[in-house]
């Protein structure tokens, strides 16, 4: 029997998931606010929505599972507001729910570990906004399945076009370490979640390797033979409010959950292995 995933807001990480899920035959419904993007959704083989202006409920009723890639913002989450009734409406009929969210929902720890039993307390406008967003999924009485990621690279978000292009700036601060994630590595957390729904559960999505940022553009650079990127003192740096901002948060991710109880081996388990896998497919 075939089954429905309705994939709101179909981007970069959800992408990678429908590659898992076409396969074994599933029908995917996908989101995007685009209308350019249409085409290239359909010849993946996703049947494309284009929404805000679309209608969803049908899609919802048609839907076995909902995955949510959509941010939040000053008004909420847009899919709540929108769709919130029509969802809980939904809920007995859905076998799993997944809502993609941040590391950044835990704050600074100053390098410190955090795992998904570490209370929540943003620093960050961005990160108030994504755990507001958690909790108010969480009232729909849906089966939901939180998923909190690092940050995310892989495929055409790798640090090469930067090194290569000269742009790359090593902003250093003293211990600033930050989480990451491979693009299939987030595919597979969420399949292996999808087969084996446990609904409330909360996965942290990273690698094992917290690092400094300046560590992963400086082996970025030694894959590519090139000259290392200049370094830069973070408190003197020319950089946009936004660049700072992911500045002002260092934290160490356990990814423990996601191999205890989904059986995650990652494909991509350090920034090192990942890097040379994108160079090596010719990044």
């Amino acid at each position: 029997m075939t089954k429905t995933l309705l994939s709101i807001g179909h981007g970069y990480s959800a992408q990678a998931f429908a590659r898992i899920l076409l396969p074994l035959g599933w029908r995917i419904i996908g989101t995007t606010r685009d209308a350019t993007g249409v085409q290239a959704l359909r010849d993946s083989g996703i049947e494309p929505l284009v929404w805000p202006s679309a209608d969803l409920s049908s899609a919802i009723s048609q839907a076995d599972c909902i995955l949510s890639s959509v941010a939040p913002n000053g008004d909420g989450d847009p899919v709540l507001n929108a769709y919130g009734a029509e969802l809980r409406a939904a809920a007995p009929t859905l076998s799993w729910v997944g809502y993609l969210s941040t590391t950044g929902v835990y704050g600074d720890h100053k390098g410190g570990w955090v795992s998904e039993e570490t209370p929540l307390s943003p620093s960050t406008t961005r990160g108030v906004y994504r755990r507001d967003a958690e909790a108010a999924w969480a009232q729909l009485g849906l089966p939901l399945h939180i998923f909190r990621l690092a940050g995310i690279y892989g495929p055409g978000r790798g640090p090469f076009a930067k090194v290569r292009a000269g742009t790359a700036r090593r902003i250093i601060k003293k211990n600033q370490l930050f989480s990451r994630i491979h693009v299939e590595d987030i595919a597979q957390v969420l399949a292996a979640s999808i087969a084996n729904p446990n609904a409330g559960a909360v996965y942290n999505v990273c690698d094992d390797n917290p690092a400094p940022p300046q560590d992963v553009l400086g082996y970025a650079a030694q894959l590519l033979g090139v000259d290392m990127p200049v370094a830069e003192d973070f408190e003197t740096a020319e950089m946009t409010p936004m660049a700072r901002s992911f500045y002002a948060e260092s934290k160490s991710v356990s990814n423990d959950r996601i191999k205890s109880e989904l059986g995650v081996t990652l494909l991509y388990p350090d920034y090192k292995t990942g890097l040379k896998a994108l160079l090596n497919a010719g990044e």
